[in-house]
């Protein structure tokens, strides 16, 4: 049995499978990220395989996400135009949900590219702009939810919800771990200051001696002879 679809289906087919596609691929960018963040990955050789695969990951999603966007502008029944797929809440189909797309989209195309300007930018820089990142996911959740036609079916919100107890651990871990990397950071900056200051005071104090010792010794010159 020989199956035809129409062509303004099959622009619509490829976009929603593109998007699930970036969806899934963004989850799992999330989930290397904050696995790396948390020091799960302690091995060395697998932090850097982690990493690698983390920066692939985000770019395939990035051209996931520019096929479901492109490809939106065949559908028939839509009819976008390069405004709705370009700029937020433009599109009169379900503008919220599509705006959020869109906004995921900048993002994650500022975050994707970002890994090649670690060193021009500053690491810790870069890691403050990169904290972003779970908000292109939650993002690309909503709009997956609110704005996909087949959001109710089982298959996509086990895709959608299935990650989100890893994710809201890691999170967490993340978070917490962030505090007491903060706290211990003041510490050991308290500690230095104190070595510094433990440091300089016998310095001073023989300064003060000698100092009071040549006030207390007597004037030597013409008169004392």
């Amino acid at each position: 049995m020989q199956l035809s679809v129409p062509i303004h289906d099959l622009w619509w087919l490829i976009s929603r499978a593109s998007a699930v596609i970036a969806l899934v691929l963004i989850t799992a960018t999330v989930l290397l990220g904050l696995a790396m963040a948390t020091r799960t990955l302690r091995d060395p050789g697998r932090r850097r395989t982690a990493m690698k695969l983390h920066e692939d990951i985000a770019l395939v999603s990035l051209a996931m996400i520019a096929v479901h966007g492109l490809t939106l502008l065949g559908d028939a029944w839509l009819k976008p135009g390069l405004s709705g797929i370009a700029v937020p809440f433009s599109m009169p189909y379900r503008p919220l949900y599509t705006g959020l797309g869109i906004i995921a989209g900048y993002l994650a195309l500022l975050l994707g590219p970002s890994f090649y300007l670690r060193r021009r930018i500053k690491a810790r820089r870069w890691r403050n702009v990169h904290r972003l990142t779970p908000v292109v996911w939650v993002f690309a959740v909503v709009h997956t939810l609110g704005a996909g036609t087949d959001s109710g079916s089982l298959w996509l919100r086990a895709i959608v919800l299935s990650p989100i107890p890893v994710l809201a651990y890691l999170l967490t871990v993340r978070l917490l771990s962030g505090g007491s990397s903060a706290e211990a950071g003041r510490r050991r900056q308290a500690s230095a200051g104190a070595t510094v200051a433990a440091r300089l005071q016998p310095d001073s104090a023989a300064g003060a001696r000698r100092r009071v010792a040549g006030q207390l010794q007597p004037e030597r010159g013409p008169a004392a002879r």
